[in-house]
């Protein structure tokens, strides 16, 4: 047995989101046109989800072109080159291509030299998935800085008859670029909590198989997204508030030091549900960009983060506690420092 010893990784550092960025279509969908194809209402939409209207991409709008708008945006205000990006981390279950990866190639037309570059799969928790990817990359030195995005184009996959979900889903890009904190202190990651509960596949999916959808009597269509909306409401809304809890105590802070709250943008309902369960000071910011923007899935945390900036809702430093759940069921949350 050779006695040479394998040299470990560098000593952990700190790490934190540097800057963050957003790509919205510009085709805007409201709740008028949703209910042209399903028996509902603009009220009983409003009521049920919070949503007024919602972003549907273009045929020139992909998945791809959405990544690279934020990404850029993100690198910019960073202050990051493209040469400096050491890995591309891309969430999205709507990159039609099974190989090769969105991420790559989104790595190579943003100028990254050579970055590593892959895809994650994990739904509406995609982007904290990947962040926290990112985080440790850069605390082990693996990666000097990592771009993170989740894109989605949920539109393609969205039955637009389908009452239960014809009016939830919409398309847009977010990204973020991690890199290293200069001092300790300045630490902008928390420890992630995450995880899945895989005895609920069913309760959000994929309804066809690829090769049902392309291959049948009617002819080739694109497989729909099926969800049982009353059973996701109920997980979502008290299990999540538990991971968010503990979230909370992996950082080593409480609610009383939160200013802002930023959970995936499923509903609005939800998200009240959580508040309360998590009994949120009144001053804290709560996000709420699913109102205009519909649920974006993997998109919706960078692009609701980049919203409450623009908005003033958060400032940078702010403390914040984001969190993500999905088909799975998985789940995601840390805390964070608004970039």
């Amino acid at each position: 047995m050779s006695g040479v010893t394998i040299q470990a990784e560098r000593q952990p550092r700190s790490s934190r989101i540097l800057g963050i960025g957003g790509y919205r279509p510009s085709r805007v969908v409201t709740n008028a046109e949703i209910i042209e194809k399903i028996d509902s209402s603009d009220e009983w939409i409003r009521t049920r989800s919070g949503i007024e209207s919602r972003r549907w991409a273009s045929d020139d709008e992909t998945v791809i072109s959405m990544s690279l708008a934020a990404a850029r945006k993100a690198l910019a205000d960073a202050g990051v080159q493209p040469e400096q990006v050491d890995c591309v981390i891309v969430s999205t279950v709507t990159h039609l291509y099974q190989t090769p990866s969105a991420a790559a190639q989104i790595a190579y037309e943003l100028g990254t030299n050579k970055a590593a570059a892959f895809d994650v799969s994990a739904a509406c928790a995609g982007f904290c998935y990947g962040l926290s990817l990112a985080s440790d990359m850069v605390r082990v030195g693996t990666a000097g800085h990592v771009v993170v995005i989740g894109v989605e184009r949920l539109s393609d996959l969205t039955d637009k008859t389908d009452r239960s979900t014809a009016f939830l889903f919409a398309d847009g890009a977010g990204a973020a670029v991690v890199g290293p904190a200069t001092r300790p202190a300045e630490a902008g990651i928390g420890p992630v909590v995450w995880g899945s509960d895989g005895q609920h596949l069913d309760h959000i999916r994929q309804k066809e198989h690829w090769r049902d959808a392309l291959f049948n009597e009617t002819g080739p269509a694109m497989p729909h997204l099926v969800m049982q909306g009353n059973a996701v409401f109920r997980w979502a809304s008290y299990e999540m508030a538990k991971v968010a809890q503990e979230a909370l105590d992996a950082a080593g802070v409480t609610v009383d030091d939160l200013d802002v709250f930023v959970p995936h943008q499923a509903n609005m309902r939800i998200t009240d549900a959580m508040s309360r369960q998590l009994k949120l000071p009144e001053r804290v910011a709560v996000a709420r960009d699913i109102a205009t923007q519909g649920n974006t899935s993997a998109a919706s945390i960078p692009l609701a983060i980049e919203r409450m900036l623009e908005t003033g809702e958060a400032q940078s430093g702010d403390l914040a506690l984001i969190i993500g759940f999905g088909a799975g069921l998985v789940y995601a949350g840390q805390v964070i420092r608004i970039p």
